[in-house]
């Protein structure tokens, strides 16, 4: 993934940001052909270890059997994004854009042992349902033996461990302070949910300008984990 120099994150930064997304396109290679798939994942780290992501499919899905032969794998993990139009800079000659964060993580997989399914079900459920407190957390005992038997039979677990870590916060860091300012007034003010968050990103990059009372007071409203590392100032590399 290209990264321009302003926009590049800690690598700390990013696994807690895909940690908290917890799903992305998972993509693989077969023979020259890109197949991907959408999935939830768990990101697993262990002091002094490489972290892991965890995830599975359909046994119909051909990342399925393309696992079996392992290789190097891409998981994409998207946040916020908003289209920026020329016209709300302060500054002249200005062009479209679009602001968005995202983690690309990459490394080899393997498929786990069938005899692992029922845990991973259970870990990956827990994590899900820890988002909903104080709602008391479902749990895979609520589903009788023989279906959950036949669901995990049909799934294969695949784990990736993560070699690379890349993370893009596009955000206008390269803007100047007025301009930085005006787009991210702009963007508060739409009806996009998202342009109002990555809005909110901008205002947390440089909390130090002169928003207006109503824009610095409004920096939070995403209270969902999953959300988390979308409100978190971000850390780019060396700083």
């Amino acid at each position: 993934m290209y990264v321009h120099p302003t926009c590049k994150v800690h690598p700390a930064v990013s696994l807690a940001f895909a940690a908290a997304r917890s799903f992305g396109l998972v993509i693989a290679c077969d023979g020259g052909r890109p197949i991907g798939s959408s999935l939830p994942f768990r990101l697993v780290e262990a002091h002094g270890k490489m972290p892991r992501l965890e995830f599975h499919v359909a046994r119909g899905n051909p990342l399925g059997q393309l696992a079996e032969k392992g290789g190097t794998w891409l998981v994409a993990v998207h946040g916020h994004d908003a289209y920026v139009s020329p016209d709300w800079y302060a500054s002249p000659d200005q062009v479209p854009t679009w602001l968005y964060e995202t983690v690309h993580l990459s490394g080899p997989v393997r498929v786990v042992p069938g005899d692992h399914a029922p845990t991973h079900l259970d870990q990956l459920s827990a994590h899900f349902e820890s988002w909903l407190a104080p709602k008391p957390a479902w749990g895979p005992d609520r589903v009788s033996e023989p279906r959950r038997a036949m669901l995990t039979q049909a799934i294969i677990v695949i784990e990736m461990t993560v070699e690379t870590i890349e993370g893009n916060f596009k955000l206008n860091q390269h803007k100047s302070d007025v301009d930085h300012v005006a787009v991210a007034t702009a963007l508060a003010q739409q009806r996009d949910p998202s342009a109002q968050a990555i809005s909110r990103r901008m205002i947390a990059l440089k909390p130090h300008l002169a928003y207006g009372a109503s824009l610095a007071d409004d920096t939070s409203g995403e209270k969902s984990p999953a959300r988390a590392a979308t409100i978190a100032e971000p850390a780019m590399a060396g700083s």
